[in-house]
């Protein structure tokens, strides 16, 4: 079909692509949560809330505005981490947006450690996989040359 330099230039390419995705990721890890904290501190609300769920990946809060609404944020809490069930504690919201809400005092600057690690990994993983086609490459070509020279030898 295609030889094996265009199937390394290949693997190369989907390796580079990949590598691409998980750092933008890491960007996004930090801007994402720089962006909210930014939207927040534009017009700035703040209120006691009470820890209604803790997940893997989601904690629920209820809280009531100034106003005396009281909203549940569907994305939850932003910076939750060391909370608990029943917990209660301030938080800061954008008035503009009441579901972008936060623990009082966290900010972005927690995210940079765990994108600084997923960047870390995806480079380590990317450079491992970029060296191991470079080494299947070699070794199909070191095959190759032998074939060819011992099918040479045998011919009279």
């Amino acid at each position: 079909m295609f030889g094996v330099a265009t199937a390394r230039r290949r693997l190369h390419q989907l390796i580079i692509v990949l590598y691409l995705c998980a750092m933008l990721g890491s960007v996004a890890m930090v801007a994402g949560p720089a962006y909210n904290d930014y939207t927040i501190s534009r017009d700035p609300g703040r209120g006691i809330a009470t820890v209604t769920g803790v997940g893997m990946t989601h904690t629920s809060v209820d809280y009531q505005d100034e106003e005396g609404r009281f909203h549940s944020p569907q994305r939850g809490l932003l910076y939750p981490s060391g909370l608990g069930d029943g917990q209660q504690v301030w938080v800061t919201y954008a008035k503009s947006n009441p579901d972008i809400v936060k623990v009082e005092g966290r900010g972005w600057r927690l995210a940079i450690i765990p994108a600084l690690s997923v960047g870390v990994v995806s480079t380590v993983i990317a450079a491992a996989a970029w060296l191991g086609v470079n080494a299947l490459g070699k070794r199909r070509r070191t095959q190759v040359r032998k074939f060819t020279s011992r099918s040479r030898e045998s011919k009279p």
